[in-house]
Order: structure tokens, then C-alpha cells, then sequence
């Protein structure tokens, strides 16, 4: 399958690499149907409302939880988050401010326990701004000094902690992204790793929804002068550590990539080989890095293995294209067992998120390539 001419699996590295918008990722995370009852695993799928059905609209996920946080493209292509509670509901969440128009609109991304959500909005101008929503609803809006004004510029909260830490990135009037972490008390840290490059398109970022943990150790990429992607992790009292897969590619648009950090620290994601195939890996607190390829995972330029989430008991969740480019889920244990999950009549399948009781969240694409949000109990 091909987005604008090139291959998916070309197109999830791109949007990862950059750290793009919401949008980007969701078009990069394809996913799960309808399963009935067995004695497996129960699937079940969902369309929040508002949901446009056309090609690549319909129902994203994004938080992690009992409770799941996500957003809608809808019929004209503009966002709108959700909440969906665990009893099958929805709460629409629309920003004041937020514009109406194609690419702009309001996405829920990171999500905690107590059910507060932090993600961003992006108003008539393109230009993107954090928001924080509590567990009653009550909106607080903000913007990191230094943000740029221009369109593609702006605020981008993604992760919130239990604590009620928020952490994202900013991008200033240069295009340069930068670090910050919002306190519970609106007090804002901002910071940039160090070998971070300071050209349009460099420096400093984290991922969607799982780059901050308990304890406040966020994990991130940078992206370096030569656009060579490096993954680092923050201590809270503001040390940073490198971390670099030792096959790493070093040409522009490779390197290693965050996507998770969990409680204990462990701290997965992927990486980009000279050949452009991907790889995942987990680094556990001590400092051991494992690798690892889903079996059946093609060997290749944009085929491989990209783990996307790790809970607290270390089951990591992701997606592999095996040879013919094909995407399908996975699930890997804390022992090394893969479980390969695939949905019968889905276009391709990906798993997004996971959480501490082994739930699985993502999205699957039907054959509208319209997107539909799933979620895989034990």
C-alpha cells in the first residue's frame, strides 16, 4: 500500500522520524476488526461520533487506560478528540479556538489514570497550541513561551504522568523543536538534549502519549545537524543519557527512536538501519539493550519491526510489514514469545498502546481505507 507515492511503511518512518502531527502517526498505525467471543483474546471495535467514513477519516487512538483518548478526522477532514469511557460512551472534546477546517480541529493524545488528558489544537492558522482537560471537563489552555506563531509552529503536549506532569515540545519561529515539561501548577521547564541540532526540522522532541513515566524520566529523540535521529532519556533532576543502537544507520532520516518509557524505566522503540529496514529494541534501567525482529518480519528498506508501547509488567506491543510490505500487530512478552495479531478482512493490522492489565488499544483500516478504533481485552 503507498501514501502519496510512497510505500506505508516508508511513510510511518518519515512521520516518526519528524515527529509530526497526530494525524501523520494515525496514518502510519493501521489496525484491528471485529473478533467474536472465544477463549482467546476478546476485540472490540469502535467509531466515536462525529467519525467521517471516507479514505483515511474515521476514529483514531491515542491515551492509554481504562478510559481511551483518541480523535476523529471527519467528513471534512478537520479533528475533533474523544474520550470513551469503559462502559462504551463518548465525550467529545472540542477546544475553543480550535479551527474548523481540514488539518486543524482538536486532538486528545496522552491520557492518565485519573482521567485527565493533555494534547493540542490547531487553530485557523495552523498554528498549534497544549491544552489540558481534567477528569470533570474543566479546559485550561496554554502556550510555551518561545512557541513560534507560524503555521506548523506551536505547542504540542503529548504525555501526562499521574502526577499530572505534561511533556512535549515546542517548535520556535526557526522551525527548531525544543523540549519543555509542564509541572501540575502550570510551572514550565524547558530543555534541549545535548547534540541536538538547531536547523528547521532539528532538535528536540518526544513521542505520542508514552515518553513520560511515574517518576517524571522522560524519553525523547533528537534529531541532529546532519538529521540523524538519536534517542535520549531525562532524568528528573534534568541529566540526560544517550542511547544509540550499535546498527544504526547515520545517514539523514536514520538513527534510533523512542516511542515508550515505563514505570521502572525500560525504555523501548525502534531503529533505522543503513538499508532503511527497521529493528526494535529495549533498553531495561541497567543498561542492557536487546534487539529484536518479529519473526516473519521482512529484512529490507521499510520493512521490519517497530515496537510502539511497553506496560509495566514489560509486554511490548508494535507492528512489523513482513516481505510484501504487508503490516500485522504484535505482541511480545517479557520472556521473548511473539504473538502475531491479524484480523481477518483488515487491510493491515497495528497495535498502538497497552496497559498494565495486558489490554491492547489501536485502530484497524477497512477496505475504505477508513480508519475504526479497537480495543483487545485478555
Amino acid at each position: 500500500m503507498k501514501t502519496n507515492g510512497m510505500t506505508l511503511a516508508h511513510f510511518c518512518s518519515e512521520v516518526r522520524r519528524k515527529g509530526a502531527l497526530a494525524l501523520c502517526l494515525a496514518l502510519c498505525m493501521l489496525g484491528l476488526g471485529l473478533s467474536g467471543r472465544t477463549h482467546g483474546p476478546t476485540i472490540v471495535t469502535f467509531d466515536a461520533p462525529g467519525a467521517g467514513t471516507g479514505p483515511y477519516q474515521g476514529t483514531l487512538t491515542l491515551g492509554r487506560g481504562a478510559e481511551i483518548s483518541g480523535y476523529v478526522i471527519d467528513p471534512n477532514n478537520a479533528y475533533h478528540g474523544y474520550l470513551r469511557t469503559p462502559d462504551g460512551s463518548f465525550k467529545t472534546i472540542d477546544v475553543p479556538g480550535a479551527g474548523i477546517g481540514p488539518n486543524q480541529g482538536t486532538l486528545a493524545v496522552g491520557l492518565n489514570l485519573e482521567g485527565t488528558i493533555t494534547g493540542w489544537y490547531v487553530d485557523a492558522n495552523m498554528v498549534s497550541h497544549g491544552y489540558l482537560r481534567g477528569p470533570r471537563g474543566r479546559l485550561t489552555k496554554f502556550d510555551v513561551p518561545g512557541a513560534g506563531q507560524g503555521a506548523g509552529q506551536g505547542t504540542f503536549a503529548a504525555n501526562i504522568n499521574e502526577a499530572g506532569q505534561i511533556a512535549g515540545w515546542y517548535t520556535d519561529a526557526a522551525g527548531v523543536m525544543h523540549g519543555f515539561l509542564r509541572a501540575r501548577d502550570g510551572w514550565i521547564t524547558y530543555f534541549d538534549a545535548p547534540g541536538a541540532g538547531t536547523g528547521p526540522g532539528q532538535g528536540t522532541n518526544t513521542s505520542l502519549y508514552g515518553s513520560l513515566n511515574p517518576m517524571g524520566v522522560i524519553t525523547g529523540n533528537y534529531i541532529d545537524a546532519n538529521n540523524v535521529t538519536h534517542v535520549y532519556v531525562r532524568t528528573p533532576n534534568g541529566r540526560f543519557k544517550t542511547i544509540d543502537a550499535p546498527l544504526a544507520g547515520t545517514g539523514a532520516g536514520q538513527g534510533t527512536f523512542t516511542e515508550a518509557i515505563n514505570p521502572v524505566g525500560t525504555v523501548i522503540g525502534f531503529y533505522i538501519d543503513a538499508d532503511n529496514g527497521y529493528h526494535s529494541f529495549l533498553r531495561a534501567p541497567d543498561g542492557r539493550f536487546t534487539e529484536f525482529d518479529v519473526p516473519g518480519a521482512g529484512i529490507g528498506p521499510y520493512l521490519g519491526t517497530i515496537a510502539s508501547d511497553i506496560n509495566p509488567e514489560g509486554e511490548i506491543v508494535g507492528e512489523f510489514f513482513d516481505a510484501d510490505g504487508a503490516m500485522h500487530g504484535f505482541l511480545r512478552s517479557p520472556d521473548g514469545k511473539f504473538t502475531t495479531i491479524d484480523v481477518p478482512g483488515a487491510q493491515g493490522t497495528g497495535c498502538d498502546t497497552n496497559d498494565a492489565l495486558g489490554a491492547i488499544i489501536g485502530i484497524y483500516i477497512d477496505g475504505n481505507s477508513t480508519y475504526h478504533g479497537f480495543l483487545r481485552t485478555r
